[in-house]
């Protein structure tokens, strides 16, 4: 089972988690009073330097017949509409940027460059993915409905062809977010399935009917001659984008360290909780200046899972101040360079492709589902006994705080020696049974010895009955 306690997996006490989470408000609020000009301008900057790249991509096309034309154009295109989708759709859309009351940048206005509606996507993801982060059964987004991501869903046939719905889901993400939106969208407001002309339907075919006319028929047709030529560099730009954002996304959602709850964690779950919930269940990954500003600064996906709706060039000063909590808490950083979290995420999805009968580790203790349960059975050395109930909030020696950072590291400790015993244990049954299998084979081969003696005995014997029968027989013969 995923985590069922958080403050027992974090080895906090519900008096620490909500301290942390006043000291996140804290970050919060100070973040928000100093929002200002500079804000301002680095959002409107960005809009329009998207907008000159879009441009650029798009003049540069009317010569795509010619190979220099066409890669060029094509390459510009693709940064424009990653920047798009990383740090304009998806940040206004988060209501970042609302705070300035700019009908333009704002999120009830904007309305993204790809498939789905910028609408359907805020109510799906703003609410069902960032109340309930990584919570089964309430977050929509734990695998997208088609890619079994944690031990805790049961594994299906169906599964065994993740690895193949993983490629196809990563060239047309686009696709994939706009239909998975779109169906907790009807889900969400109770639309009838066989209901076709349903608000929802038709603002989702509005959105496809834009879009395809947009990128394959009206932009190809300004270009002429070049129409097929501007048509493949317009949907190579939109794999390319497609490519990026899947890749960010699954980096900052699905590497080891990225924690998954059960829905019983949300009973009685504290705003400190809450926070403590979007700290362990995300992942980061390295990135400089420009690779951020490329990732929509999603590369800071803790920070942004604690603060959604947070300017995002703000996340770098506020992942400074979150490090800081989790060396003070004694918390896990999840973090790494960018190949090495989707290394992990692609692990994951070919591996739970499986049946858990052919996997190792279990569901509490696997490297990308784990549980307060995965210390049960051992002692760590800060406790008296494994009842995490009794840890000690502070290390007498240090006056640090001792959390889980501490606790997983004494357990991977624990558990070495516990598999190195094991390991000794089983070579020694090993030794026995080889020492036994040797006796057994001696014994059987003086047995063998022994019988072949007394075979060859018998054998002699019946010979000399042989050789005095055959005599008797002659001597009777020559009485006759």
């Amino acid at each position: 089972m995923a985590i069922t306690d958080i403050q027992a997996f974090a080895h906090l006490t519900a008096a620490d988690i909500e301290t942390l989470g006043q000291e996140l408000d804290s970050i919060r609020r100070s973040v928000e009073q100093s929002r200002g000009e500079r804000d301002a301008k680095y959002i409107r900057r960005t809009i329009a330097a998207q907008r000159a790249l879009e441009v650029a991509g798009r003049a540069v096309l009317f010569g795509s017949r010619k190979r220099w034309a066409w890669l060029a154009g094509t390459a510009l295109l693709s940064v424009a509409k990653i920047v798009e989708n990383m740090e304009l759709g998806h940040n206004i859309s988060h209501g970042q940027w609302d705070w300035m009351n700019d009908p333009e940048i704002h999120s009830s206005t904007w309305e993204w460059d790809q498939t789905g509606p910028s609408s359907q996507w805020r109510r799906a993801h703003n609410y069902s993915h960032h109340t309930y982060t990584n919570v089964l059964g309430k977050d929509e987004d734990l695998g997208f409905g088609i890619l079994r991501m944690t031990r805790d869903e049961a594994w299906r046939p169906m599964h065994l062809v993740q690895p193949l719905a993983n490629l196809l889901l990563a060239a047309t993400f686009e696709w994939g977010i706009a239909i998975h939106d779109w169906s907790i969208e009807k889900e969400l407001s109770g639309t009838p399935p066989k209901e076709l002309m349903s608000e929802p339907n038709r603002e989702f075919g509005r959105k496809i009917a834009r879009q395809v006319a947009k990128d394959f028929l009206f932009y190809p047709a300004l270009t002429g001659p070049a129409f097929m030529s501007t048509l493949k560099a317009n949907a190579t730009a939109n794999l390319v984008r497609n490519l990026w954002a899947y890749a960010v996304i699954f980096c900052g959602h699905f590497p080891d360290g990225a924690e998954k709850f059960t829905i019983e964690q949300l009973e009685g779950e504290t705003s400190g909780e809450w926070y403590l919930r979007q700290m362990l269940g995300s992942a980061n990954f390295k990135a400089g200046p420009a690779m951020a500003f490329m990732s929509g600064n999603l590369c800071y996906q803790i920070e942004h899972h604690l603060f959604p709706d947070l300017p995002s060039n703000r996340y770098s000063e506020v992942a400074v101040r979150v490090r800081e909590l989790c060396d003070k808490y004694d918390l896990p950083y999840t973090t790494g360079s960018l190949g090495k979290q989707y290394l992990l995420a692609f692990r994951t999805i070919h591996k739970l492709a499986l049946p858990d009968s052919f996997l190792k580790a279990t569901a509490d203790n696997a490297p990308e589902t784990s549980s307060e349960r995965k210390f049960a059975g051992i002692t760590l050395p800060s406790l008296p006994s494994s009842d995490t109930a009794s840890w000690l909030g502070v290390d007498p020696e240090t006056g640090q705080r001792r959390g889980l950072r501490s606790a997983m590291r004494e357990a991977k400790v624990v558990l070495k020696e516990k598999a190195r015993q094991e390991k000794e244990m089983l070579r020694e049954a090993k030794r026995a049974l080889r020492e036994k299998a040797e006796h057994e084979k001696e014994a059987l081969r003086e047995a063998t010895v022994a019988l072949q003696e007394r075979a060859r005995t018998e054998q002699a014997s019946l010979r000399r009955k042989a050789v005095l029968r055959r005599a008797s027989l002659r001597r009777t013969r020559r009485r006759r």
